[in-house]
């Protein structure tokens, strides 16, 4: 890839968020629930939903498929955030509490194991009142492939450059 068509974050954070931005921008699901993103840094992202009239089930509670995808996409953003393609390999999630119409849910994502192109992934998720609401484990797999293509942390740019402007 040319020089030209490189994009340089100038340090993890900042991969992170032009990665989530990047993520979001073609993310249809995660942008048609409203969600939003709150935080997001290198093994970790936040995301927060207001649960609507249309998401409730048969008991006027929040359908656990709405917050499974809520900490679904916390996963993604969280396991994504060294612009490396991550998938999910497995997920889990236990709801311990309901979540009610007009209730705010918080999903945030932390990375506990990254070994190779595996990792784990916790979130818990919240109420706007802090009352856990569920429990969610994903296991990740990385792919070789890039969420933004070309996107180089600044270290390693220069690092790079410094390798290929040495005559051999």
């Amino acid at each position: 890839m040319s020089a030209e068509t490189r994009q340089v974050a100038k340090d993890s954070q900042h991969m992170a968020e032009l990665t989530a931005a990047a993520m979001f921008a073609s993310d249809s699901v995660t942008r048609g629930l409203d969600m939003q993103i709150a935080q997001v840094a290198e093994g970790t992202a936040t995301l927060s939903m207001l649960i609507k009239p249309n998401m409730l089930n048969g008991h006027k509670t929040c359908h656990g498929g709405y917050l499974f995808t809520l900490a679904d996409s916390a996963f993604a953003f969280a396991c994504n955030s060294r612009n490396h393609v991550t998938v999910a390999a497995g997920c889990s999630i236990e709801f311990l509490s309901p979540g009610r119409e007009g209730d705010v849910i918080t999903a945030t994502a932390t990375e506990q194991s990254l070994t190779g192109r595996t990792g784990i992934y916790d979130a818990r998720l919240t109420n706007q009142h802090g009352q856990i609401i569920a429990l969610f484990r994903g296991k990740s797999h990385r792919l070789n492939a890039e969420v933004v293509p070309g996107l180089v942390l600044q270290e390693n740019a220069v690092s790079n450059e410094l390798v290929h402007s040495h005559p051999s």
